[in-house]
């Protein structure tokens, strides 16, 4: 049996795929709650980056992008050394609802890591999605 390799949450804004769909991928959107700073070139293949102050940026490389329906990319694996070309590839997909959007957010590529930067990688991601998630909604109900 291998190991679990996809990390799947969803969270229901009341608010609509336009405006949830601005946030994942503008710079200004990115920087109200994933990092303090980020860039983004929004197409596929293009780089996009967020910063954390006083910790780190993630780099990563857009592969997917379906305005407003779905938004993909490429990063690096936290943890590992900066010359590592494995990544996980992280999707969102947004669904309006009556009532605003389902975001559906899903992280797969961590079984290609070994057991012990798995565990690591996987548990931290698993830890850190719901929380990043919880900057989304704050980010959306104070814009």
């Amino acid at each position: 049996m291998g190991f679990p390799d996809r990390i799947e949450r969803t969270v229901e804004f009341a608010h609509p795929p336009e405006k949830v769909w601005a946030a994942i991928t503008t710079a200004e959107g990115l920087a109200g709650w994933f990092g303090d700073e980020a860039t983004i070139d929004l197409r596929p293949g293009g780089a996009a980056e967020s910063k954390w102050k006083g910790e780190r940026a993630a780099r990563m490389r857009v592969e997917r992008v379906e305005e407003p329906a779905v938004f993909g990319f490429t990063w690096q694996v936290h943890g590992m050394p900066e010359d590592d070309p494995r990544r996980t590839y992280v999707e969102f997909t947004l669904e309006p609802t009556g009532s605003g959007t389902r975001l559906t957010v899903v992280e797969t590529g961590f079984a290609q890591l070994p057991p012990d930067e798995y565990r690591v990688a996987f548990d931290s991601h698993t830890d850190g999605w719901p929380r990043e998630l919880g900057e989304l909604a704050e980010y959306l109900d104070a814009a």
